[in-house]
């Protein structure tokens, strides 16, 4: 069942993401943005735990995961160090995450050859 609500649940995220896309003039870069605020939003009003406990990796993985990420960074890093915690916590939080990606879009750059249109 576990794998059932993960798969429900975020396909009912992508696929209103691909709405957005679809039918309104928002760019792609705006889109993804507002997935991670919403995700810093769904964690301020504590609502984003209840639902990662229902669907798990189907709300974890998307931007909402990783807008969750850095508003958790962000609070604990203000309630120990107090104001430069909100520019600290986040980077904090989300260092493996963002560097895992670098690296590895790094090696598939290395591995795979683009093919560009021109």
């Amino acid at each position: 069942m576990d794998y059932l609500n993960a798969f429900w649940v975020g396909g009912l995220i992508c696929a209103l993401a691909q709405i957005l896309l679809d039918r309104t003039k928002m760019m792609p870069g705006r889109v993804m943005v507002s997935l991670v605020v919403l995700g810093c939003i769904l964690g301020f009003v504590q609502i984003f735990k209840p639902l990662q406990e229902y669907a798990g990796a189907g709300v974890s993985v998307p931007l909402l995961g990783f807008g969750n990420t850095l508003w958790n960074g962000v609070k604990e890093a203000v309630d120990k160090e107090g104001f430069i915690g909100i520019f600290l916590g986040g980077f904090k939080a989300s260092a493996a995450g963002i560097s895992g990606a670098l690296i590895f879009g790094y090696i598939a750059s290395w591995i795979f050859e683009p093919k560009m249109k021109g």
